[in-house]
């Protein structure tokens, strides 16, 4: 039992009708399950606030206000899970990698997950084209998903162990992690960084993701785009009508008018062309410590 966390209204909220094994096909199911129905957002830090990570406010915005969030969120809601069911796992840090392959800071929360002796990563809160099935963390091990070909490696240079998608020039580096232990401060920190740090994407980008059935919806500013299977289909928003309806049409956001109008103003702000082109890895990411 983990206090305060109730499993069957989260179970409903993600569109389980019972709780898994703590094995390898209930971690792949309850991933799943969660990336479908709880959206990728961060509405918060775009319009000026920083995301509150006490787990009952993660809890009223994610389960009982059916909205949506960002990693620390979105995998803070999932470790509980985790935890109710019985899994054994451990938080991790990680850092995106920008387009040159360089590290920025640890900004980004997953989890590695121990079933019968073997590390999985599992990652419920990643805003661009993460893995949609728990992988294992073996070095060189390659998955293919609905969504792409993933792999696990180690970075020579780093030490680091690194999650790489495959693109269309080869691979493509999202994101490392190492082992050092992950405390309650270390998210915070980097919670409050990513909303507050002009370094930082978020409070100057609208971003909201979502795993779909055949495929994934990401909306960047006022682009929205749908991959449907092999097919992507791209739609500029043109009014604030037009936002809140995908919002939650789309992604399955029970955004109100208000916030919508606000979302809409504040893009408003920004220049015309104001969908900044993603990274080959398709994940926004903040300078690395070599930037200039």
């Amino acid at each position: 039992m983990v206090a305060g966390f109730d499993l069957s209204a989260y179970l409903a909220r993600i569109g389980l009708p019972r709780p898994l094994a703590p094995d390898a096909a209930g971690l792949a199911a309850l991933q799943a399950a969660q990336l479908a129905a709880i959206a990728f957002e961060d509405i918060t830090a775009f319009l000026g606030g920083v995301p509150d990570l006490d787990p009952a406010a993660v809890w009223r915005r994610l389960v009982a206000e059916r909205l949506g969030g960002w990693c620390f969120e979105l995998n803070g809601l999932f470790g509980r899970a985790l935890a109710a069911l019985g899994f054994r796992a451990r938080p991790i840090m990680c850092r995106v990698r920008g387009p040159d392959g360089r590290a920025g800071a640890r900004t980004h929360l997953a989890w590695i997950v121990t079933i019968d002796g073997e590390d999985w990563l599992a990652d419920t809160g990643f805003g661009g084209p993460g893995a949609p099935v728990p992988l294992p963390v073996r070095a060189g091990r390659e998955t293919a998903t609905a969504l792409g070909r993933y792999r696990i490696a180690t970075d020579p240079a780093t030490g680091e162990t690194t999650l790489a998608r495959a693109g269309g020039d080869g691979w493509v580096t999202l994101y490392g992690w190492d082992d050092a232990p992950v405390t309650a401060a270390d998210i915070r920190a980097a919670n409050f960084l990513c909303a507050r740090w002009d370094g930082a994407p978020f409070p100057g980008t609208l971003m909201v993701a979502r795993l779909t059935a055949s495929g994934r919806a990401s909306l960047r500013n006022r682009v929205l785009r749908l991959v449907d299977g092999g097919a992507e289909r791209v739609v500029t928003l043109d009014r604030a009508g037009e936002l809140h309806d995908a919002l939650g049409g789309v992604f399955g956001l029970a955004v109100d008018a208000a916030t919508a109008r606000a979302l809409w103003a504040r893009l408003g702000e920004m220049p015309a062309a104001a969908a900044p082109p993603l990274p080959p890895g398709g994940q926004a990411t903040y300078p690395s410590a070599h930037a200039t």
